[in-house]
């Protein structure tokens, strides 16, 4: 039987004390999941976990690479029943190399870095083993619709991160398929690509609101957003996107979708 995405019975959210990631503990919680949610500040995962039925919750920086293999031997260990990773965690910065020196934009530009790429990869890779353990497990990856045509100008290292978490979507997507039908286990990779979402991650820009609905009309509420991703997920898509941002999905994988579907065997 087809391992579907909603599943699984466990999952870790990361950056699960707001925004997008709330939302989804939110609508986990409410279909009866397992839902263990981590960030860098506790004070927010605290009353976060307070909403969400006191769900269990874990200080971790996904910038701190050291300290993502202790926290995966912690997790596993304290709840067996793992078998979802949502890899939700992720800063946006505006950085311009015309305003700022060398050591100010290496410094920030390595730290996001670091959030938005090097965690994900490490806690996905980190956690494989024991989800293939399991009957079957699923990685959702978080991008945006910036890794796909990074109009956002003055975030140069936040579209790159989130169009590496695309492409590492879909290569690690396909390595873990080729396993599976190989007769390993069922390990399923979804890319969830948002749009401009009504969240706090502008917080660093001039105007920390303009991605709300009253300063950009083609921006999305949390909800309206939940809406279209819950839907996608009922439809076990692997490649979601929300509002604006899933005619730019529809685009790039007619453009490119079926080249990579040859070079990888699929067809």
């Amino acid at each position: 039987m087809t391992f579907k995405t909603l599943d699984f019975k466990s999952t870790l959210i990361t950056g699960g004390g707001g925004g997008i990631g709330f939302a989804i503990a939110q609508f986990f919680v409410a279909q009866g999941k397992e839902v263990i949610i981590c960030g860098r500040t506790e004070s927010k995962l605290r009353d976060a976990s307070k909403q969400l039925h006191d769900c269990p919750y874990y200080v971790l920086d996904t910038g701190d690479i050291a300290a993502i293999p202790a926290f995966i031997k912690k997790i596993t260990g304290a709840h067996p029943e793992l078998d979802c990773l949502v890899n939700n965690a992720g800063v946006q910065r505006p950085l311009d190399v015309n305003e700022m020196g060398v050591e100010e934009f290496t410094r920030k530009a390595d730290q996001e870095i670091a959030i938005n790429i090097q965690g994900p990869m490490h806690l996905a890779v980190g956690l494989l083993p024991h989800f293939k353990s399991k009957s079957g497990a699923v990685i959702m990856n978080v991008s945006s619709v910036l890794g796909y045509i990074p109009t956002s100008v003055i975030n140069p290292i936040y579209n790159g991160t989130k169009a590496w978490v695309h492409f590492w979507s879909m290569n690690l997507r396909t390595q873990l398929e080729q396993a599976a039908a190989s007769g390993g286990p069922t390990v399923r990779v979804i890319e969830i690509a948002p749009p401009s979402v009504g969240t706090d991650l502008h917080r660093e820009r001039k105007d920390p609101n303009d991605n709300k609905k009253d300063k950009n009309p083609s921006a999305l509420s949390v909800e309206e957003f939940m809406e279209d991703v819950v839907k996608a997920w009922k439809e076990d898509r692997d490649v979601i996107g929300a509002g604006p941002s899933q005619k730019v999905v529809e685009r790039w994988y007619s453009e490119f979708g079926t080249d990579y579907e040859k070079a990888t065997g699929k067809k």
